[in-house]
């Protein structure tokens, strides 16, 4: 009789939706997904962070990489100790760069924001003409009995002055686009 105790690795959980790239399609990406977020139990803290960080990736795919008859895509991973937004667009020669911004600017600080509101962003090329950003999210330890939960105190403050941005390899792809598991 085998006496060993195998640990098996614990599922990464997996949602994605396809949107157009409008403002009503990036309103939709935030909303649904919040939405899954909570129906995954993490942190309301957690959450929030999510929902601006969704918002200003899924405004800037359809601000700055639509293409008339071409969707972008948000995918949202939650591991363990992780949590990782993907929006993927079709503009792969729009690399997003954070810009420079004056006090009475209406527009230009979603990559800030971004920077400012992940523990990681960054940047990964897909299949032509395709390009994903990425930004991740550590996680509270999680509670007992629910590797996904987190503790339900408040997520720690992100201001630690580190630098964030790299690029980093995005999960296995099927030939048509969408990941695996």
């Amino acid at each position: 009789m085998n006496q060993e105790l195998v640990q098996l690795p614990t599922p990464t959980r997996h949602f994605g939706v396809q949107l157009s790239p409008t403002p009503r399609g990036a309103r939709l990406a935030r909303l649904l997904g919040t939405e899954q977020l909570r129906t995954w139990d993490l942190p309301p803290a957690t959450i929030d962070l999510a929902a601006h960080v969704i918002a200003e990736l899924a405004t800037n795919a359809a601000t700055h990489a639509r293409l008339p008859g071409r969707d972008f895509r948000l995918d949202l991973h939650a591991a363990p100790t992780t949590l990782r937004i993907e929006v993927t667009d079709t503009r792969a020669d729009r690399p997003p760069t954070p810009q420079p911004t004056t006090p009475d600017a209406e527009s230009g600080r979603g990559l800030t924001l971004v920077e400012a509101l992940t523990d990681r962003w960054g940047t990964a090329a897909g299949p032509a003409p395709r390009k994903t950003v990425w930004a991740e999210i550590d996680l509270p330890s999680p509670a007992p009995g629910n590797p996904y939960a987190g503790a339900t105190a408040d997520h720690p403050t992100k201001n630690d002055g580190e630098k964030r941005t790299q690029t980093k390899p995005l999960p296995t792809s099927r030939r048509d686009g969408h990941s695996v598991g």
